[in-house]
């Protein structure tokens, strides 16, 4: 199988919060590859990456960014693919609203999937369910991984 989803992040500090991503990846046996590309220190590298990812194979995009949060809507605006955005709470950040607010508020016509606060896991889970939407085997495991929650939630009620 094929590298079919990248996870770029603005600094090597966010590699705590975009592990959560990889580690749904491993989990549902999605071929991915990591690594850091700041849209304001190495806008070539942002650019380079972004034109070139769908030829690649890639099919999706995850990119976590803290403060300013550039990275998520300039890789948007030079690829096809779809981009997900994880706003970092760094430690320039303003509570994490600045990078939630610079991901979140894109103008029409450059859209970015956006998820909570460091929530990098769940960015995984989206990034799985749209290529789901052409793997069946994919679907699957997503299916099971939705009816292992519920299980747990009616484990928990019955519990009480």
């Amino acid at each position: 199988m094929s590298v079919q989803v990248g996870i770029i992040m603005g600094s090597k500090s966010d590699l705590h919060i975009m592990q959560d991503a990889a580690d749904i990846f491993k989990e549902f046996g999605v071929e991915f590859e990591m690594t850091v590309v700041s849209a304001h220190r190495t806008p070539e590298r942002m650019f380079e990456y972004a034109k070139s990812a769908a030829s690649r194979g890639l099919k999706v995009i995850i990119a976590g960014a803290g403060g300013a949060a550039h990275l998520p809507g300039m890789v948007a605006s030079i690829t096809v693919l779809p981009v997900i955005g994880v706003p970092v709470k760094s430690s320039n950040s303003i509570d994490g609203w600045d990078s939630i607010l610079s991901i979140l508020q894109m103008p029409n016509g450059i859209p970015v999937a956006t998820v909570a606060l460091n929530a990098a896991k769940n960015a995984g889970l989206l990034a799985v369910q749209i290529l789901s939407t052409a793997d069946a085997s994919l679907a699957d495991k997503m299916q099971s991984y939705k009816d292992e929650l519920r299980k747990k939630v009616e484990e928990s009620a019955a519990d009480m």
